[in-house]
């Protein structure tokens, strides 16, 4: 039944056919039966009949040549009026009755959607959330950047390691989270399963599982948002590792078994621009105006659309001009191949840090700042959406001057 029909509910008689004596019943109108085309009558007899009703004897309702029918007196309450005591008592239960149908008529639409609702989250309850979990990837976030899907991914093998391949919807409670969160802090990494993940990647893909649990609550599968009941695992602040200037010189003086290599980390070192970005920078992206050499691109993991001037030296890195569309550093594979050989020339280098092809975007970073370019340029030209994220740099340039300020010590004054 919809709202719209605002169904009524009244008491009427019926008269018996050969008896002074009128039998009870409601009629609701409008009603929407399932089954059944239009709005429905409906009669509900009541076992209850009277003998005393008073007739309006100036409200007929229908004249034959055989007889008058007239309709019954009603009070205020709209209640049959009766002479005898019971038969009055019999109309005050009667339309007590009515009062309780038409309450539940009122209702009817409200008590069938949360019945809906109900029946409709008992239902996604018993579906599986993995399964869930692994579309998400697919339907909402194919568009995200590689990086971003992997950690995706990654999380949603760490939950199957944990809770199986197939976990319903109904088993994730807080406690389920809370235990999962626990799991990743001490979870295997890698073939061999001999080392355990950092805080930092547990807390990332702990953060993906939050995330996914938010849009099932969006999607109805949650009658309460259980992400923002569970806290994430706090980010531990890491160590950007990075080179000095004299280090960066060394390794420009030092031969490396890959030469695209060489100048694709060492362009790195003098743009800030990440592996993904470099690897895909063709020709056409690199413009030059008055002698200034530019890039126009867009970020691979953020899908921003970067401008960016570069030095003299940086283009230089690139090579011979191409075609337009040639990719600038042709052959620079992807970073996992690029590991042995990188490691080679560092080591060759006699540079004992652990660098990763990263590190020399966090080289930029930190030359950029200590050599005084402000926060916001450095901000900018690393392509962050938020200077917080360039602020990590600011604090390894400050530690830069705490020991810079303790570098030069008087004789007389040294205790």
């Amino acid at each position: 039944m919809k709202e719209l029909l605002k169904t009524k509910v009244t008491v009427r008689l019926r008269k018996a056919e050969f008896r002074k004596e009128w039998f009870i019943y409601l009629e609701s109108y409008p009603v929407i039966v399932p089954g059944k085309d239009g709005a429905q009558r409906i009669r509900e007899y009541l076992n209850r009949s009277v003998t005393t009703v008073d007739f309006d004897k100036k409200r007929p309702v229908r004249t034959t040549q055989e007889s008058i029918s007239f309709k019954p007196k009603r009070d205020d309450n709209g209640i049959i009026v009766c002479k005898s005591e019971n038969d009055r008592e019999t109309m005050f239960y009667a339309d007590s009755l009515r009062k309780l149908r038409q309450r539940e008529y009122d209702n009817f639409e409200l008590y069938s959607e949360l019945d809906k609702i109900q029946i409709e989250q008992k239902e996604k309850s018993e579906e599986d959330f993995v399964r869930y979990f692994d579309l998400l990837v697919n339907k909402r976030h194919k568009n995200n950047s590689e990086s971003i899907q992997i950690n995706w991914y990654r999380s949603i093998e760490f939950l199957k390691d944990f809770g199986g391949e197939k976990i319903m919807f109904s088993q994730i409670t807080t406690k389920f989270c809370e235990k999962f969160k626990s799991y990743l802090l001490t979870a295997k990494s890698g073939n061999n399963k001999e080392n355990t993940i950092s805080q930092n990647t547990a807390s990332t893909y702990f953060s993906v599982f939050k995330a996914a649990l938010k849009e099932a609550f969006i999607d109805g599968y949650f009658a309460n948002d259980i992400s923002a009941k569970i806290k994430a695992i706090p980010h531990e602040e890491s160590r950007r590792e990075y080179l000095t200037l004299d280090e960066l010189n060394t390794l420009v003086e030092t031969p490396c078994e890959l030469e695209v290599l060489k100048r694709a980390a060492l362009f790195s070192a003098l743009t800030g621009l990440r592996h993904s970005d470099i690897q895909k920078l063709t020709w056409k992206e690199i413009t030059i105006e008055n002698d200034q050499a530019k890039i126009n691109f867009t970020q691979k993991k953020t899908k921003g659309v970067e401008y960016m001037p570069i030095s003299r030296q940086a283009l230089q890195l690139c090579g011979e001009i191409g075609h337009p569309n040639e990719l600038v550093f042709n052959n620079l594979t992807n970073p996992a191949w690029i590991s042995r050989p990188l490691k080679k020339w560092i080591e060759t280098a006699g540079i004992t840090k652990k660098i990763t092809f990263h590190n020399f975007r966090h080289t930029f970073a930190t030359l950029q700042l200590s050599s005084g370019t402000d926060i916001y340029t450095v901000s900018k030209m690393l392509g962050h959406t938020n200077v917080k994220t360039t602020q990590v740099y600011a604090k390894v340039v400050d530690e830069k001057k705490n020991k810079a300020a303790q570098a030069i010590q008087l004789n007389s004054l040294k205790k």
